[in-house]
């Protein structure tokens, strides 16, 4: 999608959102259709729509959830993979910006670098680079809609290997993956176990001479259909339009499903998980060294291999893993602690992403800077003394986009709310000395652990809750009131700054 002939959206708008990716458009597809009437416009950074499936480009990427949850709840999946291709699932978020007539309302290349909210004027400046010229321009917003998503788009995360500068060969991040970088034939070794790692394997395996896939420890690894028979023969039978709801509801219960019986029985589910891997493996695997995790399942999120991808990789031998720590990097690959040298021609280190809130966007209120680990978040979808401020952070355990849309329609209900009674913002305020502050996610995983400090905190009672449950959510977001005691509201006119309570707990 090109921006040639694209007509501006004014710089002065209801709501301003940031980011066009799944969050942004869904925000906007919501408002589109809720609040027809309602102004609004979309600032993006790069030069198309799509977020993380225009920024990733290596081999094999793909969802990890299944498309029906991951796609929006208001627009049908309907191609006959349900662990979808990055490129199928970039035709799907087109198809939605044509579809809700959102083309004229993104403004490309433009960088956000801050945002400062004027109680006076109940109004949002936002202050944007265009990366095409290099000038500075500003937009003025009554909401702010905060749709960046939780990684860093412009660097993922590589520890610091001893000897890297020795090697001879190639070393690629996947966020960074080189346009055109051949692999044919050649000695690949791919560092890490996570999603990253478990698409890149199988999908380079095809071409290239071997894969290895060097990890430290490993992870849980479940193997799914890449197409889901029940729901494509309920779409032969119900059309769908009928069929998409049916499939939603059975692909949340069974994902909600494994995640409560792997809180609950660990034991056993460590078991399925494991027996699962070992059918799909010869017998003379070393399932216990290679696929068998020192935690417990959902302790860090669960990867998922479409059609056991990465176990026929290893079964027919054009891929294998190796289970050991890095000592360095030599000249022609890789040595490990254990003595053993890997030799390689091409390094892929899927060594993770950094986490960052909000695209680093410098938030302030009324001239005082706004840091977000000092806040503590709404319903998951407001921050504590910031006043007219929406963020969409999906779920961890589940399709992020459900979140997305839950988040999207209630404020779509607060803005009706708002609209009802005349009011011109709206705050949370934190005063309940009982609410303790936790992280706001608690997965053990490493990239977590390095971030999750920069995030906004939860609560641990009331609103204040973050709430890794979609049932629950949709009790709170879509069928609860909006009205709530710990929203402050004022009406529309001046309000004087020093009045105000602030509230950031």
């Amino acid at each position: 999608m090109t921006t040639t002939g694209r007509t501006s959206p004014p710089a002065d708008v209801d709501v301003l959102i940031i980011g066009a990716g799944i969050s942004g458009i869904g925000a906007a597809s919501h408002l589109r259709t809720l609040h027809p009437l309602k102004s609004f416009a979309i600032l993006e950074a790069r030069e198309s729509i799509g977020g993380t499936w225009d920024l990733f480009r290596y081999p094999g990427i793909r969802s990890d959830s299944d498309m029906p949850t991951f796609g929006f709840g208001f627009k049908p999946w309907t191609h006959r993979k349900s662990i979808a291709d990055g490129h199928i699932i970039l035709d799907y978020l087109q198809q939605t910006v044509a579809e809700q007539g959102l083309t004229e309302t993104i403004r490309f290349g433009y960088r956000v670098l801050g945002a400062e909210f004027s109680s006076e004027q109940g109004r949002w400046t936002v202050t944007a680079r265009h990366s095409p010229t290099g000038e500075t321009a500003e937009f003025t917003a009554r909401f702010l809609f905060l749709g960046t998503g939780m990684y860093d788009h412009d660097a993922g995360f590589t520890p610091e290997f001893t000897g890297v500068e020795d090697f001879e060969g190639q070393v690629v991040h996947p966020q960074h993956w080189p346009e055109g970088l051949d692999y044919a034939g050649k000695q690949v070794i791919v560092i890490g176990s996570g999603a990253t790692a478990v698409t890149l394997v199988p999908s380079m395996a095809r071409t290239a001479g071997h894969v290895t896939m060097l990890q430290r420890s490993p992870g849980y690894i479940l193997s799914s259909p890449a197409e889901d028979k029940i729901a494509n023969a309920l779409r032969r039978i119900l059309g769908h339009e009928r069929a998409h709801k049916a499939v939603r509801r059975k692909n949340i219960l069974l994902t909600r499903g494994v995640h409560k019986v792997s809180l609950r029985a660990p034991k056993l589910m460590r078991r399925l998980l494991i027996a699962n891997v070992r059918r799909r493996l010869p017998r003379h695997f070393d399932v216990d060294t290679h696929f068998t995790p020192r935690y417990n399942p959902w302790e860090q999120r669960l990867c998922v291999v479409p059609d056991g991808d990465l176990f026929k990789a290893l079964s027919v031998g054009r891929a294998s893993v190796v289970t050991d720590h890095i000592e360095r990097f030599t000249k022609t690959g890789i040595l490990l602690k254990s003595g053993q040298e890997l030799a390689a021609d091409l390094i892929v280190t899927a060594t993770g992403l950094v986490m960052s809130p909000f695209g680093k966007i410098r938030l302030s209120v009324d001239g005082r800077p706004v840091d977000p680990s000092a806040t503590t978040s709404y319903k998951a979808m407001m921050l504590s003394g910031v006043p007219n401020l929406v963020f969409a952070l999906g779920y961890t355990n589940l399709s992020w986009t459900l979140k997305v849309d839950l988040v999207s329609e209630h404020f779509c209900r607060l803005l009706d709310h708002m609209d009802s009674h005349d009011y011109a913002t709206v705050e949370p305020v934190l005063d309940d000395p009982s609410v303790e502050r936790v992280p706001y996610m608690d997965l053990a995983s490493n990239y977590v652990r390095r971030g999750i400090g920069a995030f906004p905190r939860a609560g641990t009672s009331g609103p204040w809750t973050v709430e890794m449950a979609y049932e629950k959510d949709v009790k709170r977001l879509r069928e609860g009131p909006v009205d709530d005691p710990a929203l402050r509201f004022t009406a529309a006119g001046p309000v004087p700054s020093a009045s105000r309570p602030r509230g950031a707990r």
